[in-house]
């Protein structure tokens, strides 16, 4: 993959409440350019309305905002233009819904890094890292955390820049090189 191809696209990974989309929020908000938000969850009960809610206030009117669960590879095709900036929040919600409607994680996957590799315009992707802690008790736990794991790091092969939030401050993943480690 060459860098032309992976020039318009930013990883922002964290855990919960790390900051992760405050800081994409304000990346985005920089560029001086349309925003676009481009929501994968989807309110299924008083709290997550809620949550959508705010998330929608905190970002005020110069944000347009498109919902779309599932099938976000068209919504990238679509709208990632030279004169816009996507900012998709979640990649986590996004797996959770193929999860949840019985698609085919890895095609999906697949054909997501395959269309963000080409986009015209600049996008900014948040992600949980949900790999850091303890080893889910059931299957669909385990499975959907090796999902999501990998996920990440197809992302970040595809994206120029990787971001790891914690505690609101960010660390620059990528671009850079790899250690020097000797043994």
């Amino acid at each position: 993959m060459t860098h032309k191809d992976t020039s318009r696209a930013t990883l922002v990974l964290g855990g919960a409440r790390s900051g992760k989309s405050r800081f994409a929020e304000h990346i985005v908000a920089g560029a001086g350019l349309d925003k676009i938000y481009v929501a994968t969850g989807a309110a299924f009960d008083a709290e997550m309305e809620s949550r959508i809610d705010a998330h929608r206030n905190q970002r005020g009117p110069s944000w347009k905002t498109i919902e779309e669960q599932t099938d976000l590879s068209s919504v990238l095709q679509r709208e990632c233009l030279p004169n816009t900036v996507v900012l998709v929040d979640c990649l986590t919600l996004w797996l959770s819904n193929l999860y949840f409607a019985e698609k085919d994680v890895v095609a999906e996957t697949a054909h997501l890094c395959e269309v963000v590799a080409s986009l015209q315009g600049p996008c900014v992707f948040v992600s949980n890292e949900v790999g850091m802690g303890i080893v889910p008790e059931n299957r669909l736990s385990r499975s959907f955390r090796d999902a999501q794991g990998r996920l990440n790091q197809d992302m970040a092969k595809v994206c120029e820049t990787v971001v790891f939030v914690a505690a609101g401050l960010p660390m620059i993943l990528k671009p850079n090189s790899q250690p020097d480690i000797k043994l």
